[in-house]
């Protein structure tokens, strides 16, 4: 089983990762798991929405996807996030995230 799947949810066709943001960061990465939300750290600040296109454009390198089939659908000015991965499967994205626990 893998340590990543209290954090995802499939939605239909798509994914939902439950994310704990960390904006301002010295370095981007996925840290792992706090709790039941995945630990990502950006350094773009928490204004204007910079830190959910860093999110989201870290996300998609990580997961080999492109940009646009990430969205922010929740959490949008919190650090508590949740972002939708369109026409993925839990599989998928647990086996992208597999080397950072």
């Amino acid at each position: 089983m893998s340590v990543f799947l209290p954090a995802l949810a499939q939605a239909g066709p798509d994914v939902l990762i439950q994310i704990k943001v960390v904006p301002g960061a010295s370095c981007e990465k996925v840290c792992g798991m706090l709790g039941d939300r995945l630990k990502v750290a950006v350094a773009a600040p928490p204004e204007d929405g910079k830190a959910n296109q860093a999110l989201c454009a870290l996300l998609a390198k990580v997961l080999g996807v492109g940009a646009k089939s990430l969205e922010v659908t929740a959490g949008h000015t919190n650090p508590r996030k949740t972002v939708r991965v369109v026409a993925a499967t839990v599989g998928m994205v647990a086996g992208k995230l597999a080397p950072f626990t």
